[in-house]
């Protein structure tokens, strides 16, 4: 009786669990929002201003600063972000003042509109919201 109790205690918590994780897209969000719910999420007005610039450069279609490099596939190796049949996502390179190099920091854009932020090149994400 007490396992019964128990399994229906963790089944209910489940539920509760999936049903925050099914919302955090909010109005309007894509299935993406169910599947990657683990993941924080960030206002793009939160984000630093070079990553706002490079999503109105996405938004625009361009020009980017690194041609060759934006807009360019992204494996999604690390497996942080939903998986989806590669060519899926795409990156883009957010500036890092001071840098002699590209940088950490890059947006992944998905072929669904969804959007991440990543400032520590590809340890961690935050999906955008716009």
């Amino acid at each position: 009786m007490r396992r019964a109790a128990g399994l229906a205690g963790l089944l209910t918590a489940l539920l509760a669990f999936t049903a925050c994780g099914a919302t955090i897209g909010g109005p309007g969000s894509t299935d993406h929002a169910i599947s990657d719910g683990h993941l924080p999420v960030v206002a793009a007005s939160a984000l630093p201003a070079q990553a706002q610039t490079v999503l109105e450069e996405i938004e625009d279609g361009g020009p980017f600063e690194y041609p060759g490099k934006d807009g360019s596939t992204f494996g999604n190796y690390e497996h942080l972000l939903p998986k989806e049949p590669y060519g899926y996502y795409k990156e883009y390179t957010v500036d890092t003042l001071g840098a002699s190099t590209r940088g950490a920091r890059r947006i992944i854009a998905g072929r669904d509109g969804e959007l991440y932020y990543t400032g520590d090149h590809y340890e961690s994400f935050e999906r955008i919201r716009p």
